[in-house]
């Protein structure tokens, strides 16, 4: 026998609806909406900013403003203090019975400062190339003259074969200077200026003619000796001998030079 099931009725808890849930969203969908919606702060900062901006807008116009008032002010305090001089001074010009004239004072001129004397360096270089080359009539060149008949000269380091080369004619004179009827000083200075000028050209071997002193007093002679004393200070000077008879002889003496 079938016991029938009892009878609900209605209302019943167990046959009310249930709701059915929502769908779960997705998370980059949620984050999307999110950001889609404006932030609560976001429009309020953008009024402050605005807001600031216009504050300093008129804080700037207001300040210029406050510069243009007080440059008319000072404008107008500067103008009033030059009436006052100008009828100042139209007071003045009535009870001195004339209009006031400015003082005629001259113009005043820069001090100009005055240049230092120009030295004279060429001239100084020149003196200490003379002094350079001078020779002195006091040297004895004696003393590193051969003692021979010819009184010949070599530096020290050159062989006497220069010499002997030098006395048979090896190498051709190619200038001379003749110091006949000069005086000692003008002499000096000649024959320095002539060895100059042949290390200027490369001359090797030039001769000095000093004469034989026949027309000096006493037939003595005098510029034989210098000449030779001179030639041994030049350092241009590597040898030199008395000349052969027919270049001279006695009365004059070949010089070597050195090589440029």
């Amino acid at each position: 026998m079938t016991t029938p099931s009892p009878r609900r009725k209605p209302g019943h808890p167990a046959e009310r609806l249930v709701a059915p849930r929502p769908a779960p969203t997705s998370a980059p969908a949620a984050a999307k909406s999110d950001a889609a919606q404006p932030k609560p702060g976001t429009a309020r900062h953008g009024l402050d900013a605005l807001g600031g901006l216009r504050a300093a807008l008129k804080k700037s116009a207001a300040e210029r403003e406050q510069a243009k008032v007080e440059s008319a002010q000072r404008k107008h305090e500067a103008e009033q203090a030059a009436n006052v001089f100008r009828r100042a001074m139209g007071e003045m010009s009535g009870e001195m019975g004339g209009a006031v004239q400015p003082l005629n004072t001259p113009q005043r001129k820069a001090p100009q400062k005055t240049p230092p004397a120009p030295l004279p360096l060429q001239t100084r270089r020149d003196e200490a190339a003379v002094l350079s080359e001078a020779i002195s009539d006091e040297y004895d060149p004696e003393v590193l003259l051969d003692v021979d008949e010819t009184l010949s000269f070599c530096r020290p380091g050159v062989s006497q074969e220069v010499v002997r080369k030098l006395r048979r004619g090896t190498w051709i004179v190619q200038a001379q200077i003749d110091l006949h009827g000069l005086r000692r000083d003008e002499a000096r200075e000649a024959l320095a200026a002539f060895l100059r000028e042949a290390v200027k050209r490369g001359l090797r071997c030039v001769r000095v003619i000093h004469g034989k002193g026949l027309g000096s007093v006493n037939k003595e002679p005098v510029l034989k000796g210098k000449v030779r004393a001179w030639l041994v200070q030049k350092v241009e000077v590597i040898a030199f001998c008395q000349a052969r008879p027919h270049d001279g002889g006695a009365g004059a003496v070949v010089v070597l030079l050195q090589p440029a």
